[in-house]
């Protein structure tokens, strides 16, 4: 059994970079930390071959990239497409990833959907659709709207991603009403499960997408205290049991606490990473 810990995105945690030669190959400081790492940028623009290339080559043999499907592709842009648009642009985004799958180092696809996306006969189709158009990719499925699991879909809900062999996202986040989702920890893969740390501003959460330019900076402000943490490594030593890697990623950096908020539960849950790229460790580390 394995656990992979690591964050969401790697260019903004400033305290692993603590000099200029760290700041400008923050990537391959990352991987000296942590063994996985949540690629954001491709939810805001299809990245290109060479990027994922270039990445491969920064990071160990053994490091695992969690990738977000391209936000076109989760409906967040409204924009209603045809069939053969639909499949070129996720035969588009099949092709850019191609370099990760083929160096082994594909997690999985995150499919993150929008608050809006609720239960409802469209929806469950267009889950269909994307089984269709992706039917042997490692996916792992967010959902953003509660109504996915209350008592009446919960479980015809986890049986939908248990049936697909996705992954169910597990997620800790404010219970901000109908735009958040409980803690569901159930295993819908006996392969892989994912957990994603959000934090519990429940203020910044209900920010989201109005109340100013600057919602971003503190949605995911939050940080998690020793109890909730250890609470956590209980959670996962309980899934350990259930899947051969549980994978969690704190996303929770408004403030700059994931990375500290990483490495704390690392230590709880007595974790060393032996296939890290090589560090020199600073005077006081």
């Amino acid at each position: 059994m394995t656990i992979l810990i690591g964050l969401t995105g790697w260019g903004d945690h400033t305290t692993l970079y603590t000099d200029a030669d760290k700041k400008k190959n923050k990537l391959e400081t990352y991987s000296s930390h942590f063994p996985v790492v949540e690629i954001d940028s491709s939810f805001y623009a299809i990245q290109s071959q060479e990027n994922y290339d270039k990445w491969i080559s920064e990071t160990p043999d053994h490091f695992q990239f969690v990738i977000k499907a391209h936000q076109s592709m989760t409906g967040h842009d409204r924009i209603t497409r045809t069939i053969q648009e639909a499949k070129q642009l996720f035969q588009s985004f099949l092709e850019s990833i191609e370099p990760v799958s083929k160096a082994s180092k594909l997690q999985a696809i995150l499919f993150q959907f929008p608050p809006w996306f609720d239960v409802r006969v469209a929806h469950i189709q267009k889950l269909q659709k994307i089984k269709q158009l992706l039917p042997n990719q490692p996916i792992a499925i967010e959902f953003r709207n509660q109504t996915w699991f209350e008592a009446a879909h919960r479980q015809a809900t986890l049986d939908l991603i248990k049936k697909n062999d996705w992954t169910h996202t597990i997620c800790d986040e404010p219970q901000a009403g109908e735009g958040s989702v409980p803690t569901v920890l159930e295993i819908t893969n006996p392969t892989t499960a994912l957990i994603r740390m959000h934090g519990r501003n429940v203020h910044g959460w209900n920010r989201n997408g109005r109340g100013g330019e600057d919602w971003r900076n503190v949605r995911y402000l939050y940080q998690y205290n020793a109890k909730a943490l250890t609470e956590w490594a209980t959670y996962i030593r309980q899934l350990e049991k259930m899947t051969q890697t549980v994978t969690v990623l704190f996303n929770n950096n408004s403030g700059g606490d994931a990375s500290n908020n990483a490495k704390e539960l690392i230590q709880l849950l007595h974790i060393s990473y032996d296939n890290l790229n090589p560090r020199q460790l600073d005077l006081f580390e």
